[in-house]
């Protein structure tokens, strides 16, 4: 995350919250950076909504309003497809769309 009002010798902090703020997702207050601190799984949970506030580093009064994206996890292939009820049989005529 990054701010126009981010310039030199302004004293702004980086804030996060929502799901996962803190815990699964760090914020570097300084910088605006946003990390996250473990591995996620799509299966677990799809997408984590956030809100980023810049504020006064001395005051703490925010100097933007809130800023909420949602962070979508892509899935990797870690759990290949099983097919318990086979053998499976299917037809597509000729000429069919895709």
């Amino acid at each position: 995350l990054h701010t126009d009002l981010d310039v030199g010798g302004k004293r702004i902090k980086y804030v996060l919250a929502g799901e996962g703020a803190g815990t699964i997702f760090a914020i570097n207050e300084m910088t605006g950076d946003i990390h996250a601190m473990k591995r996620l799984d799509r299966e677990e949970k799809a997408e984590y909504t956030l809100t980023a506030q810049v504020t006064n580093a001395d005051t703490d009064q925010p100097l933007e309003p809130p800023s909420e994206f949602i962070i979508k996890v892509q899935d990797i292939n870690d759990n290949p497809p099983q097919f318990l009820a086979g053998p499976y049989r299917a037809s597509v005529p000729e000429m069919s769309a895709v």
